[in-house]
C-alpha cells in the first residue's frame, strides 16, 4: 500500500515528496554501489591473492575507509595497481554518499520521512471519515465547512496547487486521481461513511461516484454537477445527492432577494463556525433506539434535549413537515431537528446520528 502512496502515474508530486525520493534512490543507489565494490575487493583479495576470508574483508576494509595501515600480505605490482583503483573508487562513493547524506539533513529528508510516515499511519488509522475529492473552489469551501464542525476528513487531488493548498491549511490531503480504485482504497473508503466529488468534471465525478459505490455500496456519495443532464446521470450512477452550483446558486439568489431574513436565518444555521443553533439529521435505528414505535409527544425529545424536531422524513422518502405529537415514529425515519450544540450533544445520546444512507 505505501507504493501506491508514492506512485507517480499521471500526478505531479509536490516539491518536497520529489526531494525526498529523490534522495532516498541516490542513497539506496549508493548503497548498492559501496556494497559492489566492497564485495569486489574482498572477493579480489580472496580468489586472486588467495587469503583466507577475514583478510580479504579486513584489508578491503581498511582500504576503503584510507585508514593508512599496512598491508595484510605483500602484494604485487598487480594487485597494488588494483588497490590503488580501489582507493579511488572508494573515495568516490563514500564522498557521494556523504555528499548526498549532507543534502538529506539540509533538505530535511529524515525530517519528510518522519511526516510521511506519519501521514500514512494516520491515514491507515481513518474510520468513519469523510472523503473529499478536489480541492477547487467548490471542495475549499466543503473543507472549511467539515474543519468547522471537527469532522475527520482526506481530500484527495491530482493538482500540485490545490494539494499545496490544503496543506497549508492543515487538512489531511492524498495527491492522485480520484476516479482510480487505488486512491480511494488508499483513503480508507471501506470504512469512510461519505463521499464528496467536487471535481471540476463531469466525467470525472461519474467515475468517483461510480467507483465508490462499487468498493462500498453503503457509502453515502454526493456529487457535483455543472448541468441538468449531469444531475440525472449522476443519479442513475447511484449518487444519493446531486449539487449544482449554478442550480443552487440561482435558487439562492431569487430566495435571499424575495426573503432576505429568511435566508440569513437558514445560512446561519448551516454554516460558520459561532452559529447558536445547528440542524441534524438522525437515523431511528431499530436496533438501538427505544424511541420507535412511540408518538413524538410519548418520547418527550424536546423535554429531555431541548431540541426541536422541525420534520420527520419516512423511510420511504415522504416528508412530514412540522410533526405533531401524534406523530408515530418509525424504524428508518430521519428526524431533522434544530438545537443548540449542547442540546443536539444530548439528543445523539437518546437517538443514532445518520452515518450513511441505507441501501
Amino acid at each position: 500500500m505505501s507504493d501506491i502512496f508514492f506512485k507517480k502515474s499521471k500526478v505531479t508530486q509536490t516539491t518536497l515528496e520529489k526531494n525526498y525520493l529523490r534522495l532516498k534512490r541516490e542513497l539506496i543507489g549508493g548503497s548498492i554501489l559501496l556494497g559492489i565494490v566492497f564485495l569486489t575487493g574482498t572477493l579480489w583479495f580472496w580468489l586472486i591473492e588467495e587469503w583466507s576470508l577475514i583478510d580479504s574483508v579486513y584489508m578491503t576494509m581498511i582500504t576503503l575507509s584510507t585508514v593508512g595501515f599496512g598491508e595484510v600480505n605483500p602484494l604485487d605490482d598487480r594487485s597494488r595497481l588494483f588497490t590503488m583503483v580501489l582507493i579511488l573508487m572508494g573515495i568516490i562513493v563514500i564522498g557521494y554518499l556523504v555528499n548526498r547524506i549532507t543534502e538529506a539533513f539540509l533538505q530535511g529528508y529524515f525530517r519528510e520521512s518522519i511526516r510521511l510516515r506519519q501521514k500514512r499511519n494516520v491515514i491507515d488509522k481513518l474510520s468513519n471519515h469523510y472523503i473529499l475529492c478536489g480541492y477547487g473552489r467548490t471542495g475549499s469551501h466543503v473543507a472549511r465547512e467539515f474543519a468547522v464542525e471537527n469532522i475527520p476528513f482526506i481530500i484527495i487531488d491530482s493538482e500540485l496547487d490545490e494539494i499545496e493548498k490544503a496543506q497549508q491549511q492543515g487538512y489531511l490531503v492524498l495527491q492522485g486521481d480520484a476516479t482510480l480504485d487505488e486512491y480511494l482504497l488508499l483513503a480508507k473508503i471501506e470504512n469512510a461513511v461519505c463521499i464528496i466529488a467536487a471535481l471540476s468534471s463531469d466525467a470525472d465525478n461519474l467515475y468517483t461516484v461510480m467507483s465508490a459505490k462499487a468498493l462500498n455500496p453503503n457509502i453515502r456519495a454526493i456529487a457535483r454537477a455543472s448541468t441538468e443532464e449531469a444531475v440525472k446521470k449522476l443519479e442513475r450512477a447511484g449518487a444519493d445527492a446531486v449539487v449544482s452550483p449554478y442550480i443552487t446558486g440561482g435558487k439562492r439568489l431569487a430566495a435571499a432577494a424575495l426573503r432576505p431574513q429568511i435566508m440569513d436565518f437558514v445560512d446561519g444555521i448551516l454554516s460558520g463556525g459561532e452559529r447558536a443553533f445547528y440542524l441534524e439529521e438522525c437515523l431511528l435505528d431499530e436496533n438501538n433506539c427505544p424511541c420507535i414505535g412511540q408518538t413524538l409527544a410519548e418520547t418527550q425529545l424536546r423535554a429531555k434535549s431541548g431540541a426541536l424536531v422541525v420534520a420527520i422524513r419516512r423511510c420511504d422518502g415522504r416528508l412530514i413537515a412540522g410533526p405533531t405529537g401524534d406523530s408515530v415514529l418509525e424504524a428508518g425515519d430521519s428526524l431533522i431537528c434544530m438545537g443548540t450544540a449542547e442540546q443536539l450533544r444530548i439528543l445523539n445520546n437518546i437517538l443514532s446520528p445518520i452515518k450513511s444512507k441505507k441501501n
